[in-house]
């Protein structure tokens, strides 16, 4: 009887892609107000298209990725619960979604900021638009 040869797997995702769902996932953690991006980001987003991966850099491997996030805070929250909350959320979205396990999470606090309101409300009706 023949043996069976195994094969490599077939499935990659781009670090774009991961960068996508570890910004998505953070962002949506209480107490991060946005995620800090550099200048091309902000240009992109003064023109209208929203970098639904702003503040994220990955590395990825064959069957393990490391995340750093750069993230702006509510002002008056407990940042290490944030952080705990966060890479919780971002290690259970990308392992989900891609398999992937998350071999480290960075959180890098570029600022601190009051949540508006205003801008909450928006951000909420934009969330269930996208859904």
């Amino acid at each position: 009887m023949a043996e069976k040869k195994q094969r490599g797997v077939g499935l990659k995702f781009s670090s774009e892609v991961i960068e996508t769902i570890a910004g998505i996932s953070a962002s949506e953690i209480n107490g991060i107000v946005a995620m800090s991006g550099g200048v091309v980001e902000g240009f992109a987003e003064r023109l209208g298209r929203k970098n639904l991966s702003k503040g994220v850099a990955v590395e990825v491997g064959e069957q393990e990725v490391a995340v750093d996030l750069k993230v702006i805070v509510e002002y008056g929250r407990n940042v290490p619960e944030i952080y705990k909350d966060v890479v919780l959320a971002v290690e259970n979205a990308i392992y989900n979604m891609t398999g992937l396990n998350v071999v480290e999470v960075n959180m890098y606090v570029e600022g601190v900021a009051l949540r508006d309101e205003k801008k909450e409300k928006e951000y909420e009706e934009e969330a269930r638009n996208i859904r």
